[in-house]
C-alpha cells in the first residue's frame, strides 16, 4: 500500500508473505495474508489493471481470515499467460489451475471485484469447486448499457486505436498520467479530499503495471465483451453481491435483474459510493462479507467496527 494509506495501521497488524507459482505459463506472483491456521481461507481475483494491493483495505478489517492475493497474469508482478489468451475463458481456467495447485480447490472462498466478478463467474460457472462466492462491484450488465456509456465508447474505441498503433506507442498512450488521472476522478465519488488524494495515488502507482501492450488490451477486450449475467444461470452456489449505487459501470437496476438469475443469492447495495468500494468504504464491504460468510457457517474472527461518518 501507499505511504500514506488511510488503512495501513490496520493492515500493518496482519502477518504477509509472498510467493511465486507457475500458473498457465504465467509467473504468477501472490501474497497471502492473515493467519496461516485460521479457519476461513478467500482467494482474490482483482480488477482490471489493478493488482493485489487493491483489495487490501477490506482485508485489512477481516484480519481473522486468510486471504490469498494473486497478481493476475499481465498486471503487477505476474507475467503474461502464455499457454491461453487473455480472454475470459484465459483468465478463468488460470483461476481454476491456481486454487487447484494451492491445494484449496472445493475448501477456498472465491472473491472477485470488478473485472475479477466476470472471471471468478465464469470460473464457477465451468466448474470451480468453491464453496461460496463474493462479488464485490459485480460487472451485472454490459459496461456498453452502463449509466455511462459514451465514456465506455470513447475507452474501447482509446483502446482499439492503442492496439493498431505500434508496440511502443501504444504503450505510451496507455500509460499516460493523464488517462490514470481520468480514469480515477471519474469514479471516485468520495468529497474527502484526503481519501480522493490517496486513490488517486494508488492508482497512479498500480495502474500502469501491466506487462505488455497487447496482454492489456486482450484483457480489456474480454472486460468489455462480458459480463457475470451471461453465466449467472449456472452459478448455484450461495453468492453475495456487494454492489454501489453510484456505479458508472452497472447499474443498480442490473443488480437486481441480476439477482432472479440466480438461485441462491444475497444482494447488499451500498449508498453513495461507486465503482471504488474497496477504495472508498472497505469496512462497509467488509461488515457485508463477514456477515454473509456468517450466516453461511463460517468462522471468520473479528471484524473491524466501521469508522463513524
Amino acid at each position: 500500500m501507499t505511504r500514506y494509506s488511510p488503512y495501513a495501521a490496520l493492515l500493518d497488524r496482519i502477518p504477509v508473505e509472498r510467493h511465486e507459482i507457475s500458473v498457465l505459463g504465467s509467473s504468477t506472483r501472490y501474497w497471502v495474508y492473515g493467519p496461516e491456521d485460521a479457519a476461513t481461507t478467500i482467494v482474490i481475483a482483482h480488477g482490471y489493471r489493478g493488482d493485489h494491493h487493491g483489495l487490501e483495505p477490506v482485508i485489512a478489517q477481516l484480519p481473522g481470515i486468510r486471504w490469498i492475493g494473486p497478481d493476475m497474469p499481465g498486471f503487477g508482478e505476474s507475467t503474461p499467460l502464455t499457454e491461453v489468451p487473455h480472454s475470459v475463458a484465459g483468465f478463468s481456467q488460470w483461476l481454476t489451475t491456481f486454487i487447484d495447485l494451492l491445494g484449496l480447490t472445493g475448501t477456498a472462498v472465491t472473491l472477485g471485484h470488478s473485472f475479477g466478478t466476470i472471471i471468478s463467474s465464469h470460473a464457477v460457472a465451468g466448474g470451480l469447486p468453491t464453496p461460496t462466492l463474493i462479488l464485490v462491484n459485480p460487472i451485472s450488465a454490459s459496461a456498453h448499457n452502463g449509466p455511462s456509456r459514451f465514456a465506455t465508447w470513447i475507452t474501447v474505441a482509446f483502446y482499439r486505436l492503442a492496439a493498431k498503433l505500434p508496440n511502443r506507442v501504444g504503450h505510451f498512450l496507455l500509460s499516460r498520467w493523464i488517462i490514470v488521472q481520468f480514469m480515477s476522478s471519474t469514479l471516485a465519488k468520495t468529497k474527502d479530499k484526503q481519501l480522493r488524494k490517496w486513490i488517486h495515488a494508488e492508482h497512479h502507482t498500480y495502474f500502469n503495471n501491466f506487462a505488455s501492450r497487447d496482454s492489456v488490451v486482450e484483457a480489456f477486450e474480454a472486460s468489455v465483451g462480458n459480463d457475470v449475467s451471461d453465466f449467472a444461470a449456472k452459478i448455484t452456489i450461495p453468492t453475495l453481491l456487494v454492489a454501489a449505487e453510484l456505479d458508472d459501470i452497472t447499474p443498480v437496476q442490473a443488480h437486481h435483474e441480476l439477482v432472479k438469475q440466480m438461485p441462491d443469492v444475497s444482494l447488499t447495495v451500498l449508498e453513495g459510493v461507486g465503482h471504488l468500494i474497496h477504495y472508498e468504504v472497505p469496512e462497509l464491504a467488509a461488515k457485508a462479507i463477514g456477515e454473509f460468510l456468517e450466516r453461511q457457517g463460517y468462522d471468520i474472527g473479528a471484524i473491524e467496527e466501521p469508522r463513524a461518518t
